[in-house]
């Protein structure tokens, strides 16, 4: 009888196992990822003020771009997941070789059109007349480097999905290190300037790229799979990322309108907004790593036709999304008389921002139970469900946004609205996990 709880006790200290080993290295490698524009920032900003604005400009738009086709990393960890647990590893390498030549077409299709729009891109975006120059030259040389991004997006999804996060961790890094020295070297030591950076950054995000694909061809010649593009497996790769692609631009959508409607409120709310905004990223990388984690475990319990398994790892990552957030609502209201100060000697800024990171503090339990039931949906599969939860939360939001600089309240009603609107994704992403429906079993869905 006193042994009775020990199975349970196992199988939590099984899958607690799982996912440190897959969130933590996922954790330090989307860590890295900004790290890039950062050093970018720090190098290119001594050249002079129009050159640093230029490389804001043209990093906006970048990052914008790229973000747009995340779901090449999401839908193949799920898709390779599958498959690893139904045991046919050369099918889950086949499945991310498709991937990869899906993400090859999209980065040549996105330098066809960036190339030629460069300056009207730039002048959209509101750029300085003296900076606008030093935009466009980053911009075409960059995107250069776009097909090498999301082949790194595609190639990454690989490897999660057969439960590797290591490697992505080691690459990252070491692409980072890459990317410092070349831009050093290129802008300075061979006087390229702003083009330098933009060279250094497009050789390292090449190099990062080659890695994955010699990772990944090494896997497909060792188990078998064909190297070659499969217009069918193109196809439908395309296909389980649409909806993610939904999903993600409503949900770029809802910052936007937070970012317009703190703009409407005052300087200093928008300013404040910036500051919050950069902290809140920073915490949604930590919860993104066990999203991450729960993308490749339940794929591949799905895989393995365990719906048991599958629901008992979705629980206990539900407890560390939860624990996650308690940890990092504490960690905000702790350190926010020391973290606002670090960007801003504003007093006005400063008391726009101490009462919404409270907001932000208290959501964060609510953010971690988000972020990781999107991870769960995601590694089953179930992007139609998120593209249209992802809609209606975007519909939910909007009106109320809109409404703030109206009804008062200032930057803490606006957090409010965001906190509302990860309110409304927990329910709807709750109501999905509940139902049951997205446990679809078998090597695909």
């Amino acid at each position: 009888m006193t042994q009775a709880p020990a199975a349970p006790k196992a199988a939590r200290r099984r899958h607690d196992r799982e996912i440190i080993a897959l969130a933590v290295p996922a954790f330090g490698a989307l860590v890295a990822e900004p790290l890039f524009v950062l050093a970018d920032s720090a190098i290119v900003g001594h050249l002079g003020t129009a050159q640093l604005a230029g490389l804001g400009v043209a990093s906006a738009l970048l990052t914008t771009a790229v973000s747009v086709f995340v779901f090449l990393a999401y839908a193949t960890t799920a898709a390779v997941a599958r498959r690893v647990g139904a045991g046919d590893l050369p099918s889950a390498i086949r499945q991310g070789m498709d991937g990869i030549w899906l993400a090859l077409l999209l980065g040549a299709a996105v330098i066809a059109v960036v190339l030629p729009t460069a300056p009207a891109l730039v002048e959209l975006f509101g750029a300085s007349d003296t900076a606008a120059p030093y935009a466009v030259t980053y911009l075409r040389i960059s995107s250069l480097g776009i097909p090498a991004m999301l082949v790194v997006l595609a190639a990454t999804g690989v490897l999660r999905g057969l439960q590797d996060t290591k490697t992505p961790l080691y690459v990252a890094i070491g692409g980072f290190v890459a990317n410092g020295a070349l831009n050093v070297g290129l802008v300075y030591g061979a006087g390229l300037g702003i083009a330098g950076s933009a060279w250094g950054t497009v050789i390292a995000q090449c190099g990062m790229a080659a890695v994955y694909l010699y990772v990944v061809v090494r896997g497909a010649r060792r188990h078998g799979a064909s190297l070659r593009p499969d217009v069918a497996g193109i196809r439908a790769c395309a296909q389980a990322g649409a909806p993610l692609l939904v999903r993600t631009l409503s949900l770029r959508a809802i910052l936007m309108i937070a970012t317009g409607v703190a703009a409407r409120l005052g300087d200093s709310d928008v300013a404040a907004h910036q500051i919050i905004l950069s902290l809140w990223s920073l915490m949604a990388f930590a919860l993104d790593a066990i999203a991450i984690a729960g993308q490749a475990i339940i794929g591949r319990y799905l895989g393995a036709d365990d719906p048991e398994g599958a629901r008992a790892v979705c629980r206990r990552m539900v407890e560390w999304g939860i624990a996650s957030g308690v940890g990092l609502g504490l960690l905000i209201i702790l350190a926010r008389p020391l973290f606002i100060p670090l960007f801003t000697g504003d007093a006005a800024v400063q008391d726009a921002a101490l009462p919404a990171l409270v907001v932000v503090a208290l959501a964060q339990p609510v953010c971690g139970i988000v972020f990781v039931l999107d991870g769960v949906l995601m590694g089953a599969g179930d992007g139609p469900y998120l593209a249209w939860a992802m809609i209606a939360t975007l519909a939910v939001f909007t009106p109320v946004a809109l409404l703030v600089p109206t009804f008062g309240g200032g930057l803490t009603a606006l957090w409010g609205a965001m906190t509302l609107m990860m309110a409304v994704r927990m329910l709807t992403l709750w109501l999905r996990s509940r139902s049951g429906r997205w446990i679809v079993t078998g090597a695909t869905r």
